[in-house]
């Protein structure tokens, strides 16, 4: 669905009200209701605005693609912070809009807006991903979000993605937004290697499970077998504890680069380099990325 522009925090209460009334001078604003190709237009509360920028940790390096950016709100409101976005919006009226309101409010080289389905566009270029559509059509976007780059941080307004469970839930100006971190591929084998308190270098085999951000597994040893506890994926990191074969409590904290986890494992009161290698010739993929055909609403 579509957005019209924040009064709070990110764009100032100030700058609202002349904003609007030059864009509505030259372009219809939407009305509620009003159909689309894929939803009716719906507004993002204000406070919604600012708390999902907030939620995906906007920072000015940022790019963001809002899908369905309708008047343009949430890009304007991120150009607005100090970041650059795109919105895609089929409406060629909202996206003359959208622009006219990013003209007027000094962020046109920043946000930019295309007239383009949302279903056949590329955005892979984004680090942060904010939409407001139907849970079918979250669903049908699914497989392509959990794609992109580990650690792209998405954002839902209203509605969720299935079981692809969210990283963090929150309610603000009486709606509700959820966030998900695109997860790294953990799933499959990897070759473990830190060193023991005594010189000599422990090597073991993760065998790991992965279902979207959620994973499980054991690592394999020579003589003992030792399974993950409280693991952890958020982006492309990771963290996992163990018991090594000395019986001390290994705490491992890494990231994943394609094939390679290299990171930091306690050993005593320090902290020192581990590695594990990607074993498998074919990387299997995330549980639940592929395609799904949700049935319609």
């Amino acid at each position: 669905m579509t957005h019209t522009v924040s009064r709070r925090h990110l764009l100032g209460a100030a700058a609202f009200a002349p904003l609007v009334a030059r864009a509505q001078d030259t372009a219809p604003a939407p009305i509620f209701g009003q159909p689309g190709k894929d939803v009716i237009w719906a507004p993002t509360p204000d406070a919604m605005v600012d708390r999902m920028l907030r939620l995906a940790g906007l920072r000015p390096r940022d790019f963001v693609i809002d899908l369905g950016a309708g008047d343009g709100k949430i890009v304007i409101a991120a150009a607005k912070a100090g970041a650059r976005g795109l919105g895609i919006e089929y409406n060629p009226e909202l996206v003359t809009l959208a622009r006219q309101r990013a003209q007027a409010a000094g962020v046109a080289e920043h946000a930019r807006f295309e007239k383009a389905d949302i279903f056949e566009s590329d955005f892979s270029r984004a680090s942060i991903v904010t939409l407001y559509l139907l849970p079918r059509l979250n669903l049908r976007l699914r497989h392509r979000l959990l794609a992109l780059t580990p650690g792209t941080r998405v954002v839902s307004h209203s509605f969720d993605m299935g079981d692809w469970r969210p990283d963090e839930v929150t309610n603000a100006g009486g709606a509700t937004a959820f966030l998900w971190l695109v997860p790294a591929n953990f799933g499959g084998e990897w070759a473990l290697r830190f060193p023991l308190a005594d010189g000599s270098e422990a090597r073991g085999l993760l065998e790991v499970d992965q279902r979207f951000q959620q994973v499980g597994g054991a690592a394999v040893f020579r003589d003992f077998t030792a399974s993950l506890r409280q693991p952890l994926l958020a982006g492309d990191r990771v963290r996992f504890a163990l018991t090594d074969a000395e019986g001390q409590l290994r705490e491992f904290d890494g990231r994943i680069a394609g094939r390679e986890l290299i990171g930091k494992v306690t050993q005593g009161d320090a902290r020192v380099p581990f590695r594990a290698d990607r074993t498998d010739a074919a990387i299997p993929l995330i549980g639940g990325s592929e395609p799904v055909r949700p049935p319609r609403d």
